[in-house]
């Protein structure tokens, strides 16, 4: 697979973490997408085990996110800031403490937003416990889904 091949599958995959972020958006199934791209230009044994661990892994994860209660955004007052907020602090959760990161890091984030907004801390922890109640949890899962995939896939294609 060429170079420009690989780039074009990362920027399916970035696309599908940020749509994660969005609502109206199928970041997972971006994700999945690019996987899937991927995997049928690279036949290697590693690229189609990629490629079901991902299609298990994103079907167990819908089925998670279903039993969630749904998405409450009107009322709670998720601004784009704090989505935007919340998926930095993911990603550098993430790359920070691997894996782990990046509950504590979107969660972070969240709080970060509060707290400038509201002024201090009691009010920004009650704030960021009700938005992680209204959709953090959901989203948490699926983005925590597409950077586990992501990363086996940048893990697979560096050789490691």
């Amino acid at each position: 697979m060429g170079v420009w091949q690989l780039l074009l599958v990362a920027l399916v995959l970035l696309l599908g973490l940020f749509g994660v972020l969005l609502p109206g958006v199928p970041g997972p199934w971006l994700v999945w997408a690019g996987v899937l791209w991927w995997s049928l230009q690279d036949t290697t044994a590693a690229a189609w085990w990629l490629l079901v661990g991902a299609t298990v892994l994103l079907l167990v994860t819908q089925v998670a996110v279903w039993r969630l209660p749904p998405r409450r955004l009107r009322g709670v007052g998720v601004t784009r800031r704090m989505v935007v907020y919340a998926g930095v602090g993911a990603l550098l959760g993430f790359v920070l403490v691997p894996v782990v990161g990046a509950v504590p890091g979107y969660v972070a984030g969240i709080y970060l937003t509060e707290r400038s907004r509201l002024g201090g801390h009691g009010p920004a922890a009650a704030s960021t416990r009700l938005v992680m109640r209204a959709i953090g949890t959901s989203v948490l899962v699926e983005l925590f889904t597409c950077l586990l995939i992501v990363a086996a896939w940048l893990a697979v294609v560096a050789g490691v």
